[in-house]
């Protein structure tokens, strides 16, 4: 099965970002846009594995990861990767105690090799995925958008991740619990 390893967002944190995608919408450019309930803060995607591995992995996540602290994040800017003048990824962005989330990260990243998951090289760069460009069409208006930024944000308390599956339907990715990793600072 399909697997990552996330943050989830409060009912409040998936309104602002609804009304961050509006404008941004309403440019009219060629966008698959991420159905706001599904949107998290993805820690690792670990691809494919075995449901049986899935217990192994919280335990060893529960004792890499789990013990530490909860944390404060705020949701607050645009972006796009690899930059607005040329967008793939629209992204919102994220500050506040970014020191603990990347601890938190490089915990989670430790965990999941120990295990046999393949580690990823790149870079962690936390966002919260709003889309993906699909096409040329009026990205001069989604620029101007982008740079523009969003006046909203809204708070992340962080005390928790999940293990989830991903499930791949014609609608769009449907996304399961697996496994829940409370963050209790021992």
């Amino acid at each position: 099965m399909r697997t990552f390893i996330a943050i989830p967002l409060s009912a409040e944190c998936r309104d602002t970002l609804g009304r961050m995608q509006q404008p941004l919408r309403e440019t009219g450019a060629d966008v698959r846009w991420v159905a706001v309930p599904s949107i998290h803060l993805t820690l690792k995607f670990l691809g494919e594995a075995d449901s049986l591995a899935i217990p192994a992995l919280a335990r060893e996540l529960r004792s890499e990861a789990g013990t530490s602290p909860p944390f404060r994040l705020r949701m607050r800017g645009l972006g796009a990767f690899p930059h607005p003048g040329n967008p793939r990824v629209l992204w919102c962005g994220l500050d506040g105690e970014t020191g603990a989330l990347n601890i938190l990260q490089r915990r989670v990243e430790a965990a999941s090799v120990r295990l046999g998951f393949a580690p990823d090289h790149r870079p962690f760069r936390p966002h919260l995925t709003l889309g993906r460009v699909m096409g040329k069409r009026n990205l001069s208006p989604l620029a101007d958008c982008i740079k523009m930024g969003a006046e909203l944000e809204a708070p992340l308390r962080v005390d928790r991740f999940h293990i989830y599956q991903s499930t791949l339907k014609p609608q769009g990715a449907v996304y399961t619990v697996l496994e829940t990793i409370s963050l209790t600072g021992d």
